[in-house]
């Protein structure tokens, strides 16, 4: 069949935005891969301009491939941009032989034999079609262009999220260079608050690799040489004008005014879908018949579909294709396809059809389908038409089949949407006309979904489903049934934090399931409520419960639950997890678990071998620990589940305090990639070290994990940042007012302190005491009698915490030295500076947390100055700046400076000055110092600017040991760097 050639329109007024484009395109030529947000309202043309750079990209001999995203209301069609991708590459005959040593093709194109290849196919997937992309394009220039993420699945933004952070524009070392740039555009108009798309942006752009674009609409004058550019005849300057005004900037608003213009028609209507209606309206009958179908097929239909869907011979077809294409309402596409030029003038035609007219070509479309073959990838389309054609058999027998498709694909979050418009079917759908396979009920579909969103990382809406399930039994359903939902729910609601909650519906499966005869539903509903009960204290019952679940899961043969009650009975009693005893009991668990291949327990199992090492102050054993667990949940498909999640803040924890900061920042970065959006806290220890360098942005990045449902560890993770950067910045009341809605929010019915509440108060009391001395030196008594009551209330908070864990225990060595910190600032704020105590709290830490080691030298060197110990003080700052510079910890390193200069600490005293001579510019403007220039005086003297000056003065305060200007020119001639000058005569 011939295909209708036409021109494009023409591309004017974005000379800056190609420049921009063709300088990335350049650069990926030359090995820098890189990647482009373009943003721009609905029309404004970012496909044009896409396809301009694509187009000059091509001829310059780049390899171009274009993944489209499409909106299928509230079905989705997992990874559809980038099968789109894969499918123009297979059909090149250069890249067989690169495809075939990747799976990843067959699997999303639907030829793999196994689709989910494994446990942990989602992100195998993942590093596939990375692989694949980054061996293209290190053998010839790439550019993947990806057009409307608006409309894009969840799983292709969790594609595109691992591509761009981690995947594909990072080349490791001596690796091949990747001549790859990724352009993707969106409608930034479309991404309301609460769009799925925004956090993944906000995400991207801080990637070094990745920037925006937006394009904003037109000016005036450009949008005036566009209308004039599309017409050879010149037009009146009331119809430039007119379609200008109307246009505001968009170009495609301006061409679609420009071809209604030129249309005979009766005015021009006011609202974009009415002009769109009017162009369609002057085609033939049989062509507007065939747009409209077309329409129903979404933006773009293969031809033999559109063919059976309109009833046309062959040749009315083509005669009504070659009209639409020739009034450029559609375009040819890949192979035998068509699509709208423009999604706006698909959605105008589609909101015009008659409700009748609607359903019945979504039900051809359905029954076209469905003729074809049940095939898996086709499900998700099935299941769209089906609906909107009201068909609510063949729609709930398509989106479970969708479901199942989508979860071989490894796409949780799209088989949790087919598996909740099943749910919303099922009643409308007459009991034999529902699929009769087993294990296909309401109560079974709601727990599959709970299961689904909990792998997706959707741990709230995991109990939300599950409370469904529970509300679809009834008084008389089985008490085997009841009792798994109800523990189901239980360990549901403990991912969540719910405590309280999940005791109640732990006990309540107890109660319904008898302990005789021994049965596996009663094991786990009995490891499950003592697990409940111990995150609620000592608990003689439970424990009693423990050792005879334990006693009845060996009986059974069941290792798994074997395993799963000894980690509770580890840190239940004895000396805990950290204890000879509570360690054998956690290996035995690990191997228990694996061997009856149960991961989630093997995973917790891992996770408290890991923390149990953490609390005991050994770091080092932690780490390979951490990384074994990691490994394994990779290998299982678990890494989004909440232990290996806990195990990755773990992981930068440990990295963090042991001071090895970039590890942990690059760390996270890869971490990021495959993080659910409420696994965040996983990178909460990246912020830490944001703060202590003094990130601008790391309050905002905080702030951030406190929006949504309510998640513990975050509001832990956003509590220590927050009160932390408070008390940087010298504010206690802010400090103490984070600590306290901190508290409040990670509280919980039982009374209990958070572990954390001995670090946040001695975060607090640092800037309470500052406040102390403060106020002490002016004479403001009263003030300073209410702060040293916070500043009591505040230690008497790290005292109780630190002396019972949620385990009941002492805390280990980090709790301890929190807490030693916290007493040292406590006797600074109430009575004055008390030495012992801050040589008590530097030893404290020297279990390796280097940082806060690190600033309680600096607190110490303090005390030591005003009790004049001068040469001890000098030595602490020295120790402290070395560990401040090493981790590039500036807040720090100011304050050791200012103290340096307050104390006039000389270079015999610190080392710093003699170490760092007056370079040649800085004597210059020494020798201006001495004459009383100001800093704009020296800067206009020696051609520089005021700031520049400014900054050469900082310096030259800082390496003499100065506190103020003067003192530094009278060091400066103590020392004989500059010579008095001499007195003109007479």
């Amino acid at each position: 069949m011939s295909q209708i050639v036409f021109s494009a329109p023409p591309l004017i007024g974005r000379d800056e935005e190609v420049a921009r484009l063709m300088g990335v395109l350049e650069g990926a030529r030359g090995g820098a891969a890189r990647a482009v947000l373009v943003a721009g309202d609905a029309g404004v043309g970012k496909t044009r301009l896409l396809e301009e750079v694509a187009g000059r990209a091509a001829r310059a001999g780049t390899t171009v491939v274009t993944g489209h995203c499409v909106d299928l209301g509230d079905v989705g069609l997992p990874y559809l941009p980038f099968t789109e991708i894969l499918g123009a590459l297979g059909a090149d005959a250069r890249f067989t032989a690169v495809l075939a040593a990747h799976p990843a093709v067959d699997r999303l194109l639907g030829a793999g034999t196994d689709p989910a290849g494994g446990p942990d196919g989602r992100l195998r997937l993942f590093e596939d079609v990375a692989g694949l992309l980054a061996e293209l394009a290190a053998a010839a220039p790439l550019l993947l262009v990806l057009e409307d993420l608006h409309w894009a699945d969840q799983s292709s933004r969790d594609l595109l999220r691992f591509l761009l952070s981690r995947g594909v524009l990072h080349r490791p070392g001596g690796g091949p260079e990747r001549r790859l740039a990724v352009l993707a555009s969106y409608r930034a108009d479309d991404l309301h608050r609460r769009h799925p798309l925004r956090p993944l942006l906000a995400e991207l752009v801080r990637l070094p690799a990745v920037e925006r674009l937006e394009l904003r609409p037109l000016p005036d004058p450009q949008v005036a040489r566009l209308v004039r550019a599309l017409e050879e005849r010149p037009l009146p300057e009331a119809v430039v004008s007119g379609i200008v005004a109307r246009a505001e900037g968009n170009a495609f608003y301006a061409q679609e005014l420009f071809a209604a213009a030129d249309a005979d028609a009766d005015g021009v209507p006011s609202g974009l879908a009415d002009l769109l209606l009017i162009r369609v309206e002057q085609l033939t009958g049989t062509a507007q018949q065939v747009l409209r179908t077309a329409a129903v097929a979404g933006r773009r239909v293969e031809h033999d579909l559109l063919r059976e869907a309109a009833g046309l011979p062959e040749e009315d077809l083509e005669a009504a294709l070659r009209e639409a294409l020739g009034r450029q309402l559609l375009v040819p596409g890949d192979g035998d396809t068509y699509a709208f030029r423009h999604a706006l003038t698909r959605e105008a035609v589609y909101a015009d059809l008659l409700p009748g007219e609607r359903s019945r070509l979504h039900g051809a479309y359905a029954r076209l389908l469905a003729a074809r073959g049940r095939a898996p990838e086709t499900a998700a389309e099935r299941a769209h038409h089906a609906r909107e054609s009201h068909d609510l058999p063949g729609a709930l027998a398509a989106c479970l089949e969708a479901a199942d498709h989508a979860r071989r694909l490894g796409a949780p979050a799209e088989e949790l949407r087919h598996l909740e418009t099943a749910l919303d079917l099922w009643s409308s759908v007459p009991a034999e006309a529902r699929p009769c396979a087993d294990g296909i009920a309401p109560v079974t579909l709601t727990l599959r979904a709970s299961a689904a969103a909990a792998q997706a990382g959707d741990s709230h809406r995991a109990v939300s489903l599950t409370r469904a399930a529970l509300a679809e039994v009834g008084q008389d359903a089985d008490s085997a049934l009841a009792a798994r939902i109800r523990y189901t729910l239980a360990g549901n609601l403990l991912t969540v934090d719910r405590l309280q909650a999940a005791y109640r519906y732990s006990s309540e499966a107890l109660a319904l399931i008898p302990a005789e005869p021994p049965s596996r539903t009663w094991v786990w509903a009995a490891a499950t409520h003592v697990m409940a009960a111990r995150h609620l204290g000592p608990d003689d019952t439970a424990l009693n419960i423990a050792h005879r679940a334990l006693r009845v899961a060996e009986e059974l043969g069941m290792a798994d639950a074997q395993a799963d009650l000894l980690i509770t009975l580890a840190s239940f009693e004895g000396g805990g997890r950290s204890s000879a005893q509570g360690q054998e009991r956690l290996q035995r668990a690990r191997e228990l678990a694996r061997s009856a291949g149960h991961g989630p327990v093997e995973m917790r199992a891992l996770f408290n071998q890991a923390i149990s090492r953490l609390e005991a102050g050994d770091l080092q054993a932690c780490l390979p620990l951490l990384a074994e667990g990691l490994e394994r949940a990779r290998r299982t498909g678990l890494l989004s589940s909440p232990y290996p999640l806990e195990m990755r803040y773990l992981q930068l924890l440990a990295l963090y305090t042991l001071g090895r900061w970039d590890d942990c920042l690059r760390t996270a970065a890869e971490a990021a990639a495959v993080l659910p959006a409420t696994g965040a806290f996983a990178a909460g220890p990246a912020l830490y070290v944001a703060v202590a360098r003094g990130d601008a942005g790391a309050v905002e990045r905080a702030e951030a994990l406190l929006e949504g449902p309510f998640n513990w560890m975050g509001t832990l993770v956003a509590g220590i940042a927050l009160t932390d950067a408070a008390a940087l910045r010298g504010a206690p009341e802010a400090a103490v007012e984070r600590m306290r809605a901190a508290l409040g929010a990670l509280g919980d019915d039982s009374g209990r302190r958070p572990d954390v509440t001995v670090r946040l108060a001695a975060l607090c009391l640092t800037a309470v005491a500052d406040r102390t001395v403060e106020l002490r030196r002016a004479g403001d008594a009263p003030a300073l009698r209410r702060w040293a009551e916070t500043a009591t209330e505040l230690v008497e908070q790290a005292r109780a915490s630190a002396a019972r864990d949620e385990e009941g225990r002492p805390q280990g060595p980090e709790g301890q030295a929190w807490l030693a910190r916290a007493e040292a600032e406590w006797a600074t704020a109430v009575s004055g500076p008390d030495p012992a105590a801050w040589e008590k709290a530097v030893a404290a830490f020297a279990y390796g947390d280097v940082y806060e080691q690190a600033r309680c030298r600096v607190r110490y060197a303090e005390v030591l100055l005003a009790v004049e110990r001068r040469t001890e003080a000098a030595e602490e700052l020295r120790t402290a700046g070395s560990t401040a510079r090493a981790l590039g910890a500036a807040p720090l390193l100011a304050r050791i400076d200012a103290l340096t200069r307050r104390g006039r600490l000389t270079a015999a005293g610190t080392g710093t000055a003699g170490a760092a001579p007056l370079t040649a510019r800085e004597q210059e403007v020494l020798r201006h110092l001495a004459r009383g220039r100001s800093n704009r005086q020296i800067g206009e003297e020696l051609f520089i600017s005021g700031k520049t000056a400014s900054v050469h003065v900082s310096n030259i305060l800082a390496k003499l040991g100065a506190a103020s200007r003067t003192e530094a020119v009278a060091i400066a001639y103590r020392r004989g760097l500059i010579a008095p000058e001499p007195t003109g005569a007479g």
